[in-house]
């Protein structure tokens, strides 16, 4: 369907460009009064001409149902609302990560605690240069279990 209708637009096409072609042959062995009236005619019929819309390039936002951003109209606190909601939803979100972080890091400090408090060593000797090199130097060997 598509290319019959491009083929007969594109003989449509063909004879008007032949016909415009003959016309063109012969303007110049017009008298200058028909000559001056058809220019006239021409430039009469070009101003009644329906105009195509102009592309405009300009960039706008608009909302899904809503007015656009580039104009204030209807821009209530409703929409003020639903546009500053998204906002706080991730600032929500955020706090949310920031909390559970923090409860996490401080679970795994407190287990770090439990251990080395509970551990058959005192605190203060992982903090004596010596037990350092002791360790080092000797493999740690493991419990044998009970």
């Amino acid at each position: 369907m598509k290319k019959q209708a491009h083929s007969h637009m594109s003989r449509v096409d063909q004879m008007g460009q032949a016909i415009a072609r003959r016309l063109n042959e012969h303007a110049s062995e017009l008298p200058h009064d028909i000559s001056e009236r058809l220019r006239a005619a021409r430039m009469q019929a070009l101003s009644v001409r329906k105009r195509e819309p102009a592309l405009a390039f300009e960039p706008q936002l608009a909302t899904a149902g809503g007015p656009s951003l580039g104009s204030l109209e209807g821009f209530n606190v409703w929409n003020r609302l639903g546009s500053a909601l998204p906002l706080i939803v991730l600032l929500i979100g955020l706090a949310f990560i920031h909390v559970a972080q923090n409860e996490h890091r401080s679970i795994e400090l407190a287990s770090i605690d439990a251990e080395l408090l509970t551990d058959d060593l005192p605190p203060d000797a992982y903090t004596d240069p010596g037990f350092l090199v002791f360790l080092k130097s000797k493999p740690v060997l493991e419990k044998a279990p009970d």
